[in-house]
Order: C-alpha cells, then structure tokens, then sequence
C-alpha cells in the first residue's frame, strides 16, 4: 500500500513509512516488561524441549522458535513476498548460531525484499535497529508480523518502508542520510526481470562499513549467473552452504578504490 506524501516526509499509517528515520533512535525502556519477558522466554524454552524441528505449519501460519522466543507468522498466497522461502529461514537459523562473529547488539540493519518479515524479526530480537523494506502490496502482511513479533520484546521499535529496486533508490534513501551496519537479503532472486536492479540496490547499500548477508536457495540458471556477478562487484564469502535445502549464504564488503584500480589494471592488460 503506497501512502501519499511529500517526499522527506515521515508520513505513517498503520505502522508503514514510505521514508524510513535515517537516525537510529535511543533503545527502548523496556524495564518494566523484563520480568515478563524473562517468563515468556523460560515458558518459551520449556516447550521448545518438545519442539523438534522448530518450525511448524498450519495454514497460513508458520510457528518458528528463534533467540528464545515464539514467532508467528503469518502467511499469503498473494504475492511470491508473502511466503516464507528457505533462504530466510536459513539466514536465522546463522544469525541465531553466529552472534559473536554478527553481533547485531545496536547495529542499524536494512533488509530489502523482507517479505513476511521473518529475518527482520530475529535480527530486531537479537537488539538491532532493523529498517525492513518491500514492495507497497507486500507491507501490510509484513507489519502485521513484525508488529506481532516484536512489540514489547525489543530493543528498537522496527521500521516498514516501500523500496523499489534501481536507480529511484538514490532519490528515495540519499546516501547523506541513510547508512547502515549489515544489510540483509533472503531469497530475492528466483524468476523475476529485476536482477539488474536489486544489483544495484545491494551495490548501493552496501558502502564500506557496510556488510551484505544474503541468503538464497539456487533454483535456475539465471541464479547462478547473478551469484557470479555479485561476485564481480563485491569481495565475497562463502560462509555456509546447505547442501539439502540447495541454499547458499554469502558475506559481501564493498570493494575499495585501489581494488578496483588494481581490477581496471588487470582487465586493460588481457585487453592489450
């Protein structure tokens, strides 16, 4: 759903800002909800003890257990953007397994194509100030979730904002204001015409002090081809592969102006 507005503006409805705050606010008082919190988790992780696998279907909803809670989520058949995909649960599945080598305590995160909403929602638990994105008709499924999920369990309250991929992203997100500690993506590519642009929106984003983590279940072709272009474009690590889910999860850095140098140096060379 697009809201209306002048560009700049912090216009909100229903939780969703078509212009994300760029400044990370101060954290949540959540004194006063500790002790509730802390029982809901011992409850949490009392039943987690039965729970094996920790994901659940029923219809239209997936019951997940990650950082000590219970997540809800509701899905879609609406939209590609309102199912859960493997990447994503495999993205958390990392993080959660990760926290001292991603230590997302207070780190500003942007995920783009954030769907239901899931990686958002662990990243948010595990103390990020976590901007979440997609397309208009995705929003309102992934602020249901998020608001859910989060609501009284976090210590930044997270953002829903619409974020078309391309060359827009630079009027809509100005590189003065916006920066960000990690970027997240799960399973955005499959078979969609806009491969180019979610390149250059990941390019974008991810500035130096900027890391990207993407995960992705490779299905087609067109897949492998955008893995050896992202590779092109960024210092890249594999950090976990999953042979039974076909999923990859890879680390990006930008690339630094003496190493493309060195890259301009070499392609002009095989030139010669």
């Amino acid at each position: 759903m697009e809201i209306e507005g002048r560009a700049g503006l912090n216009v909100q409805k229903k939780g969703i800002v078509k212009q994300p705050d760029p400044v990370k606010p101060p954290p949540n008082n959540t004194e006063e909800e500790d002790t509730d919190c802390k029982g809901m988790q011992k409850e949490a992780l009392n039943r987690s003890n039965a729970w094996e696998p920790t994901v659940f279907y029923s219809l239209g909803n997936e019951t997940f257990f990650f950082t000590g809670q219970i997540i809800n989520i509701r899905e879609s058949l609406d939209s590609f953007g309102a199912v859960i995909w493997p990447g994503a649960v495999a993205l958390c599945q990392y993080l959660e397994k990760n926290r001292e080598q991603v230590d997302l305590l207070d780190k500003a995160v942007l995920e783009l194509g954030a769907g239901t909403g899931l990686v958002s929602i662990v990243a948010s638990l595990l103390g990020a100030w976590v901007t979440s994105t997609d397309l208009p008709d995705v929003l309102s499924n992934l602020n249901f979730n998020l608001s859910r999920n989060t609501r009284g369990r976090c210590r930044y309250t997270p953002q829903v904002a619409t974020l078309v991929w391309g060359q827009d992203v630079k009027r809509e997100f100005p590189s003065s204001i916006y920066n960000y500690d990690y970027v997240f993506c799960a399973d955005v590519i499959y078979h969609h015409n806009f491969l180019e642009d979610l390149l250059i929106t990941m390019q974008y984003f991810c500035k130096p002090g900027t890391t990207l983590l993407w995960a992705n279940k490779v299905r087609f072709q067109s897949d492998l081809r955008f893995i050896e272009n992202f590779k092109n474009v960024f210092n890249v690590t594999l950090l976990e592969e999953i042979p039974q889910e076909e999923v990859r999860i890879y680390q990006a850095t930008a690339r630094t102006s003496a190493q493309m140098r060195e890259e301009e140096k070499r392609e002009n060379q095989r030139h010669v």
